[in-house]
């Protein structure tokens, strides 16, 4: 467990998290502009940071000014909220490529599931943008350097996605608990009205901030179309690991939910979108057994840091495009492991959940966003709903 100690008192957690990306969604021209984004937090605290993101960046980055406060309607920041971030001291950060930057702490106290307001101000032009591809929030794009203002100027163009800003990190008592998700499409919340609070890691935030004392933070690092062993839609969850579990702060839990698109594109192809599965592309052929060797790879990575990590099972996806015999096969195959290896500090039966009782390999309907993969609000509610908070004392 990575337990950072504040001077203040306390420790750190990522109390909201977008894994990294290369940013594929269309973005407007980012040169002297402000990029405003609100994102809902999960666990409050008296002090927070932010963590800028360039680690996709093919150039440096110049952050010329940034600021967060607590957000109001439409963009606003509430008054008497407002705090300008500074690095090392300074307002502005020159981030390498490759690389992120954390700002220094600001004195802010936050409850649990505040949304906040975080805007930076690029003055030069950004290629290669880092970000996260599913929209997750509302997000603004204003020319200038409009860091400082209340409102949000009449100039301010919509933005889709994440765009250069990663975490979010709160100051807790030490008795918190830092649980970090990661997965795929179904982790990052795809088919939930609002992704910023409907996908299930974001309902078990709400859950905890609801009914217990112990304050939790819970860190959503899936990524959309994302895999265990190959790269296709992000870095494979083995490569990103360090990165996106082991060096965030707080860590004391890690629920995996991963597989399904290595089994959908490696072991099983069904019929997929040509041009998604041109970037799901494999290195060489994988079976069950890869998959669960993936899966202990990651326990012993995460049990060295004391990080205890439970298993989720996959979720049905009969009747979309892409399953097949062979496909549902493997997906039982990997989960009878999941339930009966033992490896795993705890079980999420997630399949048991969603599956529907007359057709165990499709979706029930009430929890089928319609495209027989992703489950809809209610869907993801039920998953969360089904974990007991009792696992993470």
């Amino acid at each position: 467990m990575t337990r950072t100690v504040d001077a203040a008192g306390g420790h750190w957690v990522r109390s909201w998290a977008a894994a990294p990306q290369r940013a594929d969604q269309d973005l407007p021209d980012i040169a002297d502009a402000t990029l405003r984004q609100a994102v809902r937090i999960s666990c409050g605290g008296s002090r927070l940071r932010i963590r800028f993101t360039n680690e996709f960046g093919g150039t440096g980055v110049t952050i010329g000014a940034a600021r967060v406060g607590i957000a109001g309607p439409d963009g606003t920041v509430l008054p008497g909220s407002d705090r300008g971030l500074t690095f090392a001291g300074a307002p502005s950060r020159f981030v390498p490529a490759g690389a992120p930057a954390i700002s220094d702490p600001v004195d802010l106290v936050v409850p649990a599931l505040a949304t906040l307001v975080v805007s930076v101000y690029l003055p030069g032009h950004v290629n290669d943008v880092t970000g996260h591809n599913l929209v997750a929030g509302p997000g603004w794009i204003i020319p200038g350097d409009q860091t400082s203002a209340a409102g949000l100027p009449p100039a301010a163009e919509r933005l889709d996605g994440r765009a250069l800003l990663s975490g979010v990190e709160t100051l807790v008592p030490s008795s918190a608990v830092g649980i970090v998700a990661i997965g795929s499409s179904v982790t990052d919340g795809a088919g939930a009205t609002n992704a910023a609070g409907g996908g299930w890691p974001e309902q078990l935030a709400a859950r905890f901030a609801a009914a217990s004392n112990r304050p939790a933070a819970v860190a959503n690092q899936g990524i959309s179309g994302n895999r265990l062993l190959n790269d296709g839609f992000g870095a494979s969850i083995l490569a990103r690991f360090d990165r996106d579990v082991l060096a965030l702060p707080g860590v004391t839990h890690l629920v995996l939910l991963g597989g399904m698109n290595d089994i959908t594109f490696s072991i099983a192809p069904g019929e997929v979108d040509p041009e998604f599965a041109g970037i799901m592309t494999t290195d060489a052929p994988i079976g069950t057994a890869d998959v669960i060797a993936a899966y202990r790879q990651i326990i012993e990575r995460a049990h060295a840091h004391g990080v205890a990590v439970f298993g989720a099972t996959l979720t049905p996806c009969g009747g979309a495009g892409s399953s097949t015999p062979d496909g549902e096969a493997a997906r039982q195959h990997v989960n009878d492991w999941i339930r009966g290896s033992g490896a795993f500090d705890a079980v999420l039966d997630f399949d048991a959940v969603w599956r529907d009782p007359e057709d165990p390999a499709r979706i029930a309907a009430g929890y089928d966003f319609g495209d027989h993969m992703h489950g809809n609000d209610a869907g993801y509610r039920a998953l969360a709903d089904s974990i007991d908070l009792g696992l993470f004392d």
